[in-house]
């Protein structure tokens, strides 16, 4: 797994080579075996290959043209009602307070990076974006209010190579038994 670690980058330009539904399959059953807290699984995901869904999404995560070129946007959505069963209104956004939200996102997160290395793993490229609110994406999607959009992920084959970015050395971010 190291290699997939050490060789994944965010890609921004893929072929126009589409993706075949059991690589698809393959990504979401990775994600499923994430780890989560008290098991509670809070991760959903909607797979988008519609051109004009795709450009919508583009337009919310501050109009990011480069994500058009991408066969498939897979959105990874976070859900509370796995750790709030109680049947309340919430309303998740950036600023909402639960505790809750933490833990879903947390949890969601690690279920992405599986996807990604897992993408990896495939032969195909891949980028996280998350540059976009809740009260612009979830509508497009029909996603309700106590749903908490973590990423998108753009997938595809890629069309290029980017070189490796910096890395702080081991050093840098060990500490041992204290800061």
């Amino acid at each position: 797994m190291i290699k997939e670690i050490k060789t994944r980058r965010s890609i921004r330009n893929y072929s126009n080579k589409l993706v075949e539904d059991e690589k698809i399959i393959q990504l979401i059953e990775s994600a499923r075996f994430a780890p989560s807290g008290s098991n509670t699984q809070p991760w959903n995901f909607i797979i988008v290959k519609s051109e004009l869904i795709k450009q919508k999404l583009a337009q919310v995560s501050h109009k990011q043209k480069w994500m058009l070129s991408a066969p498939v946007f897979i959105v990874c959505v976070a859900d509370i009602r796995c750790r709030i069963k109680e049947n309340i209104d919430v309303v998740l956004n950036e600023n909402s307070p639960q505790e809750e939200l933490k833990q879903i996102i947390r949890d969601t997160s690690i279920s992405v990076e599986h996807i990604l290395l897992e993408a990896e793993s495939l032969g195909l490229g891949s980028c996280w974006v998350a540059w976009f609110t809740q009260d612009e994406i979830r509508p497009i999607l029909n996603i309700p209010n106590d749903k908490y959009v973590v990423g998108i992920i753009t997938l595809g084959y890629a069309n290029e190579t980017p070189k490796a970015r910096p890395r702080k050395t081991i050093e840098e971010i060990i500490h041992y038994e204290t800061w």
